[in-house]
Protein backbone atom coordinates (compact mmCIF):
# COMPACT_ATOMS: atom_id res chain seq x y z
CA UNK A 1 0.00 0.00 0.00
CA UNK A 2 1.09 3.56 -0.63
CA UNK A 3 2.08 6.08 2.03
CA UNK A 4 0.70 9.57 2.58
CA UNK A 5 2.12 12.29 0.29
CA UNK A 6 5.53 13.65 1.30
CA UNK A 7 4.05 17.14 1.19
CA UNK A 8 0.83 17.68 3.10
CA UNK A 9 -0.87 21.03 2.52
CA UNK A 10 -1.56 23.06 5.66
CA UNK A 11 -5.14 23.76 4.54
CA UNK A 12 -7.85 22.12 2.52
CA UNK A 13 -8.58 23.55 -0.89
CA UNK A 14 -10.70 22.94 -3.96
CA UNK A 15 -9.47 20.41 -6.51
CA UNK A 16 -11.48 20.11 -9.70
CA UNK A 17 -12.05 16.71 -11.30
CA UNK A 18 -10.13 17.83 -14.38
CA UNK A 19 -7.14 18.93 -12.31
CA UNK A 20 -7.26 15.65 -10.36
CA UNK A 21 -7.20 13.39 -13.41
CA UNK A 22 -3.41 13.45 -14.08
CA UNK A 23 -2.76 12.28 -10.53
CA UNK A 24 -5.14 9.32 -10.71
CA UNK A 25 -2.48 7.10 -12.24
CA UNK A 26 -2.64 3.35 -12.64
CA UNK A 27 0.07 3.01 -10.00
CA UNK A 28 -2.04 4.98 -7.54
CA UNK A 29 -5.26 3.10 -8.28
CA UNK A 30 -3.40 -0.21 -7.87
CA UNK A 31 -1.82 0.99 -4.62
CA UNK A 32 1.71 0.68 -5.97
CA UNK A 33 2.94 4.27 -5.83
CA UNK A 34 1.38 7.56 -4.80
CA UNK A 35 2.42 11.12 -5.54
CA UNK A 36 4.68 13.51 -3.69
CA UNK A 37 2.03 16.17 -3.20
CA UNK A 38 3.97 19.23 -4.37
CA UNK A 39 2.78 19.18 -7.97
CA UNK A 40 -0.82 18.54 -6.94
CA UNK A 41 -0.73 21.52 -4.57
CA UNK A 42 -0.04 23.77 -7.55
CA UNK A 43 -3.45 23.07 -9.11
CA UNK A 44 -5.54 23.46 -5.94
CA UNK A 45 -7.74 26.52 -5.48
CA UNK A 46 -7.27 27.91 -1.96
CA UNK A 47 -10.08 28.36 0.54
CA UNK A 48 -10.27 31.41 2.85
CA UNK A 49 -7.24 31.37 5.14
CA UNK A 50 -9.03 32.91 8.10
CA UNK A 51 -11.44 29.99 8.42
CA UNK A 52 -10.12 27.42 10.95
CA UNK A 53 -12.21 24.64 9.46
CA UNK A 54 -9.81 24.11 6.59
CA UNK A 55 -6.80 23.11 8.69
CA UNK A 56 -5.48 19.77 7.45
CA UNK A 57 -3.57 18.62 10.53
CA UNK A 58 -6.61 17.69 12.69
CA UNK A 59 -8.17 15.82 9.78
CA UNK A 60 -4.99 13.94 8.97
CA UNK A 61 -4.52 12.96 12.62
CA UNK A 62 -8.10 11.65 12.70
CA UNK A 63 -7.51 9.62 9.55
CA UNK A 64 -4.24 8.24 10.94
CA UNK A 65 -6.07 7.13 14.07
CA UNK A 66 -8.65 5.30 11.96
CA UNK A 67 -5.89 3.61 9.96
CA UNK A 68 -4.23 2.41 13.15
CA UNK A 69 -7.34 1.39 15.06
CA UNK A 70 -9.02 -0.55 12.26
CA UNK A 71 -6.05 -2.02 10.42
CA UNK A 72 -7.46 -5.52 10.92
CA UNK A 73 -11.02 -4.70 9.83
CA UNK A 74 -11.20 -1.73 7.49
CA UNK A 75 -14.98 -1.74 6.98
CA UNK A 76 -15.49 -1.00 10.67
CA UNK A 77 -13.65 2.29 10.20
CA UNK A 78 -16.72 3.85 8.53
CA UNK A 79 -18.90 3.87 11.64
CA UNK A 80 -16.06 5.32 13.72
CA UNK A 81 -14.84 7.93 11.24
CA UNK A 82 -18.15 9.24 9.86
CA UNK A 83 -19.38 11.16 12.93
CA UNK A 84 -15.88 12.37 13.79
CA UNK A 85 -15.23 13.62 10.27
CA UNK A 86 -18.58 15.42 10.33
CA UNK A 87 -17.81 17.03 13.68
CA UNK A 88 -14.25 17.95 12.73
CA UNK A 89 -15.17 19.41 9.34
CA UNK A 90 -18.16 21.57 10.17
CA UNK A 91 -19.77 22.23 6.80
CA UNK A 92 -23.07 23.54 5.55
CA UNK A 93 -24.82 21.25 3.10
CA UNK A 94 -24.04 23.71 0.32
CA UNK A 95 -20.34 23.50 1.13
CA UNK A 96 -20.47 19.72 1.36
CA UNK A 97 -22.14 19.54 -2.06
CA UNK A 98 -18.99 20.97 -3.66
CA UNK A 99 -17.15 17.85 -4.75
CA UNK A 100 -13.89 19.73 -5.13
CA UNK A 101 -13.26 19.81 -1.39
CA UNK A 102 -13.66 16.03 -1.18
CA UNK A 103 -11.40 15.56 -4.22
CA UNK A 104 -8.67 17.45 -2.39
CA UNK A 105 -9.13 15.61 0.91
CA UNK A 106 -8.94 12.25 -0.85
CA UNK A 107 -6.16 12.92 -3.33
CA UNK A 108 -4.12 15.68 -1.70
CA UNK A 109 -4.38 14.75 1.99
CA UNK A 110 -5.21 11.06 2.38
CA UNK A 111 -4.82 9.00 -0.79
CA UNK A 112 -3.25 6.26 1.32
CA UNK A 113 -6.47 5.98 3.35
CA UNK A 114 -8.61 5.77 0.21
CA UNK A 115 -6.46 2.95 -1.16
CA UNK A 116 -6.42 1.14 2.18
CA UNK A 117 -10.17 1.43 2.70
CA UNK A 118 -11.43 0.73 -0.79
CA UNK A 119 -8.90 -1.51 -2.52
CA UNK A 120 -10.73 -4.47 -4.01
CA UNK A 121 -9.56 -8.03 -3.71
CA UNK A 122 -7.33 -9.20 -6.60
CA UNK A 123 -9.40 -10.38 -9.54
CA UNK A 124 -9.13 -13.79 -11.16
CA UNK A 125 -5.89 -14.11 -13.09
CA UNK A 126 -4.36 -11.03 -11.46
CA UNK A 127 -2.45 -10.44 -8.26
CA UNK A 128 -3.30 -6.75 -8.20
CA UNK A 129 -5.96 -5.11 -6.07
CA UNK A 130 -7.48 -1.90 -7.37
CA UNK A 131 -9.39 1.15 -6.21
CA UNK A 132 -12.14 2.66 -8.34
CA UNK A 133 -11.40 6.24 -9.36
CA UNK A 134 -14.86 7.17 -8.04
CA UNK A 135 -13.52 6.68 -4.51
CA UNK A 136 -11.33 9.71 -5.12
CA UNK A 137 -13.61 11.96 -7.18
CA UNK A 138 -16.99 10.26 -7.51
CA UNK A 139 -20.59 10.87 -6.57
CA UNK A 140 -21.36 11.73 -2.92
CA UNK A 141 -22.50 8.20 -2.13
CA UNK A 142 -19.32 6.70 -3.64
CA UNK A 143 -16.47 9.08 -2.83
CA UNK A 144 -14.49 7.88 0.17
CA UNK A 145 -14.98 10.84 2.49
CA UNK A 146 -18.10 12.56 1.20
CA UNK A 147 -20.12 9.37 1.70
CA UNK A 148 -19.12 9.34 5.37
CA UNK A 149 -19.88 13.02 5.91
CA UNK A 150 -23.27 12.75 4.23
CA UNK A 151 -24.14 9.55 6.10
CA UNK A 152 -23.43 11.34 9.39
CA UNK A 153 -25.42 14.37 8.25
CA UNK A 154 -28.46 12.42 7.10
CA UNK A 155 -28.65 9.90 9.93
CA UNK A 156 -27.70 12.02 12.96
CA UNK A 157 -30.54 12.90 15.32
CA UNK A 158 -29.85 16.54 16.00
CA UNK A 159 -26.60 16.55 17.96
CA UNK A 160 -26.70 12.78 18.55
CA UNK A 161 -24.51 10.78 16.18
CA UNK A 162 -25.47 7.36 17.56
CA UNK A 163 -28.01 6.64 14.77
CA UNK A 164 -25.36 7.54 12.18
CA UNK A 165 -22.97 5.05 13.78
CA UNK A 166 -25.65 2.36 13.51
CA UNK A 167 -26.33 3.23 9.88
CA UNK A 168 -22.65 3.23 8.92
CA UNK A 169 -22.11 -0.13 10.58
CA UNK A 170 -24.18 -1.68 7.79
CA UNK A 171 -22.77 -1.03 4.32
CA UNK A 172 -25.94 -2.29 2.69
CA UNK A 173 -28.05 0.34 4.44
CA UNK A 174 -26.00 3.34 3.42
CA UNK A 175 -25.48 1.99 -0.13
CA UNK A 176 -29.19 1.37 -0.68
CA UNK A 177 -30.63 4.37 1.12
CA UNK A 178 -28.34 7.32 0.47
CA UNK A 179 -29.41 7.61 -3.16
CA UNK A 180 -33.02 8.25 -2.19
CA UNK A 181 -34.35 11.77 -1.68
CA UNK A 182 -36.61 10.43 1.05
CA UNK A 183 -33.70 9.92 3.41
CA UNK A 184 -33.50 13.72 3.72
CA UNK A 185 -36.76 13.48 5.70
CA UNK A 186 -35.35 13.00 9.20
CA UNK A 187 -38.11 10.72 10.58
CA UNK A 188 -37.63 8.46 7.55
CA UNK A 189 -33.89 8.22 8.18
CA UNK A 190 -34.41 7.44 11.86
CA UNK A 191 -37.11 4.87 11.09
CA UNK A 192 -34.76 3.07 8.71
CA UNK A 193 -32.15 2.84 11.46
CA UNK A 194 -34.83 1.32 13.73
CA UNK A 195 -35.69 -1.18 10.98
CA UNK A 196 -32.03 -2.19 10.89
CA UNK A 197 -31.69 -2.39 14.66
CA UNK A 198 -34.80 -4.57 14.95
CA UNK A 199 -33.40 -6.97 12.34
CA UNK A 200 -36.34 -6.48 9.98
CA UNK A 201 -34.06 -5.64 7.05
CA UNK A 202 -30.31 -6.17 7.17
CA UNK A 203 -29.03 -7.06 3.68
CA UNK A 204 -28.58 -5.08 0.50
CA UNK A 205 -31.39 -6.95 -1.24
CA UNK A 206 -33.73 -6.33 1.66
CA UNK A 207 -33.02 -2.61 1.83
CA UNK A 208 -33.27 -2.26 -1.94
CA UNK A 209 -36.67 -3.94 -1.85
CA UNK A 210 -37.80 -1.88 1.13
CA UNK A 211 -36.77 1.40 -0.50
CA UNK A 212 -38.63 0.42 -3.67
CA UNK A 213 -41.76 -0.23 -1.60
CA UNK A 214 -41.35 3.03 0.31
CA UNK A 215 -40.96 5.04 -2.89
CA UNK A 216 -43.93 3.31 -4.51
CA UNK A 217 -46.17 3.85 -1.50
CA UNK A 218 -45.71 7.60 -1.32
CA UNK A 219 -43.61 10.70 -1.72
CA UNK A 220 -41.90 12.98 0.76
CA UNK A 221 -45.04 15.07 1.19
CA UNK A 222 -46.99 11.98 2.29
CA UNK A 223 -44.38 11.02 4.87
CA UNK A 224 -44.24 14.62 6.09
CA UNK A 225 -47.95 14.39 6.78
CA UNK A 226 -47.73 10.96 8.40
CA UNK A 227 -44.67 11.74 10.49
CA UNK A 228 -44.04 15.49 10.85
CA UNK A 229 -40.59 16.73 11.78
CA UNK A 230 -39.56 19.57 14.06
CA UNK A 231 -38.56 22.84 12.42
CA UNK A 232 -34.81 23.29 12.52
CA UNK A 233 -33.48 26.72 13.35
CA UNK A 234 -30.60 27.50 10.94
CA UNK A 235 -28.98 29.50 13.72
CA UNK A 236 -28.15 26.26 15.52
CA UNK A 237 -26.00 25.11 12.63
CA UNK A 238 -24.49 28.56 12.11
CA UNK A 239 -23.49 28.76 15.77
CA UNK A 240 -21.96 25.26 15.69
CA UNK A 241 -19.88 26.19 12.65
CA UNK A 242 -18.72 29.42 14.27
CA UNK A 243 -17.58 27.45 17.32
CA UNK A 244 -15.09 25.50 15.18
CA UNK A 245 -12.32 27.93 16.08
CA UNK A 246 -12.54 27.17 19.80
CA UNK A 247 -13.80 23.59 19.68
CA UNK A 248 -11.50 20.94 21.22
CA UNK A 249 -10.30 18.03 19.07
CA UNK A 250 -13.04 15.51 18.39
CA UNK A 251 -12.97 12.73 21.00
CA UNK A 252 -11.61 9.35 19.99
CA UNK A 253 -13.25 7.18 22.65
CA UNK A 254 -16.65 8.88 22.89
CA UNK A 255 -18.96 10.26 20.26
CA UNK A 256 -18.68 13.95 19.43
CA UNK A 257 -21.70 16.22 19.66
CA UNK A 258 -23.26 17.72 16.56
CA UNK A 259 -25.32 20.89 16.17
CA UNK A 260 -27.77 21.48 19.02
CA UNK A 261 -30.83 21.05 16.83
CA UNK A 262 -34.18 19.72 17.92
CA UNK A 263 -34.22 15.91 17.89
CA UNK A 264 -36.58 14.04 15.60
CA UNK A 265 -40.03 13.61 17.20
CA UNK A 266 -40.14 10.15 18.77
CA UNK A 267 -43.78 9.60 17.79
CA UNK A 268 -42.99 10.30 14.13
CA UNK A 269 -40.16 7.79 14.18
CA UNK A 270 -42.39 5.18 15.79
CA UNK A 271 -45.16 5.75 13.24
CA UNK A 272 -42.87 5.35 10.26
CA UNK A 273 -41.01 2.38 11.74
CA UNK A 274 -44.23 0.43 12.07
CA UNK A 275 -45.40 1.54 8.63
CA UNK A 276 -42.12 0.51 6.98
CA UNK A 277 -42.15 -2.81 8.82
CA UNK A 278 -45.57 -3.51 7.32
CA UNK A 279 -44.39 -2.44 3.86
CA UNK A 280 -41.44 -4.79 4.10
CA UNK A 281 -43.77 -7.78 4.41
CA UNK A 282 -44.71 -7.39 0.74
CA UNK A 283 -41.61 -5.57 -0.52
CA UNK A 284 -40.06 -6.88 -3.76
CA UNK A 285 -36.98 -8.50 -2.25
CA UNK A 286 -35.04 -10.41 -4.90
CA UNK A 287 -34.66 -14.08 -3.98
CA UNK A 288 -37.29 -14.03 -1.25
CA UNK A 289 -40.14 -16.48 -1.56
CA UNK A 290 -43.52 -14.79 -2.18
CA UNK A 291 -45.57 -14.26 0.96
CA UNK A 292 -48.52 -16.58 1.30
Amino acid sequence: MIEQPHYLPPRLGLLSATAADPFLTEDLLRGVQGHGGVDLAKVVEPLPEEDPRWRVEPLRELIDDALHQFKKNRTEADAWLAPRLHAALRLTRREAADRRIWNHLALGVAPDYVVWRHASAPSAGSQDSRVAAARFKGAPDRQCFSRLWWAAELFRDGGDYAPAVAACSNQDLIHSVMRSDLVDHRPTAQALVRILQRGIATTGREFTGLMAAINTAGATLLYDAMAPDEWRDPEDLRRWIEEAETAPPVPRHALPTGPEEEPVPAESVKTLTEYFADLFETAPVRGRAPQG
